[in-house]
C-alpha cells in the first residue's frame, strides 16, 4: 500500500574509506557516503527512488523490521531512515524525459531560423491534442 512516510532501518557500515548503507527490508537498496551527514543524505535518497519504484511498479511495499529485532556486524550501526514521499513524487512526476522524434528537413530549418523552443512547442501540442490545461488534469 502506497503511503505518505516510510521509516526503515538502515545498516550503516563504517569503514576506511567511507561509509556503505543497506536497508535489509528492501534488497538492492544500497548507497555510500564519504561522511555520516553524507550517508544519511544519500540513504534517503536511495530508499525514497526505490520505494518509489516499488509503488510504480505495483510491488507490495514491505513492512519495516523492528531496529531491536536487526543483528548489525560490530562496525554497522542500525539508523532509522524516513523519508516523505509527496514532494519526491512530484519532482519525479515532472522530471523532464528525452524523446527522440523526426521531422522533415524543411521544417526544422524554418524552426530553427524563428528559434522555436522545441521542447516547449511540443509540450503545447501534446496538452492541446490530450485535452488537458495541465499536468494534474
Amino acid at each position: 500500500m502506497k503511503k505518505d512516510r516510510y521509516i526503515y532501518p538502515a545498516f550503516f557500515l563504517f569503514e576506511q574509506d567511507g561509509i556503505s548503507v543497506s536497508f535489509p527490508d528492501l534488497p538492492g537498496c544500497l548507497t555510500c557516503g564519504d561522511d555520516p551527514e553524507e550517508a544519511f543524505r544519500m540513504a534517503r535518497e536511495a530508499m525514497a527512488l526505490h520505494l518509489y519504484g516499488m509503488e510504480q511498479d505495483g510491488e507490495a511495499i514491505p513492512e519495516p523490521s523492528s531496529p531491536s529485532a536487526l543483528r548489525p556486524e560490530s562496525s554497522e550501526v542500525v539508523t532509522l531512515v524516513e523519508v516523505w514521499m509527496p514532494p519526491f513524487r512530484d519532482e519525479m512526476e515532472n522530471r523532464a524525459v528525452k524523446k527522440t522524434l523526426t521531422i522533415p528537413k524543411w521544417l526544422d530549418d524554418l524552426a530553427q531560423e524563428n528559434k522555436v523552443n522545441f521542447s516547449h512547442v511540443l509540450q503545447d501540442a501534446l496538452k492541446k491534442h490530450l485535452g488537458i490545461s495541465n499536468k494534474n488534469a
